[in-house]
């Protein structure tokens, strides 16, 4: 059966309604990154940190995944396909696929700050005082700035293995999820979505200089 890798980032999130990560100007809602995504900033103000997180999950629980999520779980019923996001978001869950990898873990889980292993569902808020059995505090359960991308590796055996690499929605800028392309066999067909393309087009490479939601449906119909 034929393998499938799909790369995604904020770019499908964004037509759902979730804001992306970054606007051009570094903020995320307001917040200096630093503030809110990384260990420092959790040390410095938990209940700011938490208090962000809070307002990312609520938001992500009154949206609905789009046309690009329904069309990459179609897609699964006939391939082996697997799903590496940047987002942190369960919109390509909810949409029906179920092999998923989340490079930088998922608004809706908690996490011990004691043990790393200890990950909790959680879609209502988290406070300050809320502990895991270890009585320390639960975060959130997102890789944040300076911290090690457990799933960096899973992620590129199973590029490598693929006969096909679907990369749609990120800009492949950030590190370490932009290496993953580097890992694709030579004979995989690579096809990038997205409005304003990094990537040109050639033998190997399809663009569609397109949305997700319209892209995506359109890989997908070729590879049917």
């Amino acid at each position: 059966m034929m393998k499938i890798a799909v790369l995604t980032g904020a770019g499908v999130s964004a037509e759902s309604g979730i804001k992306t990560f970054r606007d051009s100007n570094g903020l995320w809602e307001d917040h200096d990154v630093m503030e809110v995504a990384s260990p420092e900033g959790f040390a410095r103000n938990p209940a700011l940190v938490l208090d962000f997180y809070n307002q990312r999950r609520k938001e992500l629980l009154t949206v609905q995944p789009n046309a690009a999520h329904f069309a990459l779980a179609e897609l699964e019923k006939l391939y082996d396909v697997t799903i590496i996001t940047q987002n942190v978001d369960d919109l390509h869950e909810r949409a029906g696929s179920t092999n998923v990898i989340h490079l930088h873990g998922e608004l809706l889980k908690a996490r011990s700050t004691f043990d790393e292993d200890l990950i909790f569902d959680r879609k209502k808020d988290l406070n300050l005082g809320d502990f895991c059995e270890h009585n320390h505090q639960l975060r959130p359960h997102i890789v944040w700035f300076g911290e090690m991308v457990p799933m960096i590796e899973v992620a590129a055996e199973i590029v490598e293995k693929a006969d096909v690499v679907i990369i749609v929605g990120t800009s492949m800028q950030v590190y370490p999820a932009a290496g993953l392309m580097q890992y694709a066999k030579e004979n995989a067909h690579i096809y990038f979505v997205d409005p304003k393309p990094s990537i040109s087009k050639s033998k190997r490479i399809t663009v569609f200089a397109e949305n997700a939601s319209t892209g995506i449906p359109k890989v997908v119909e070729l590879l049917k």
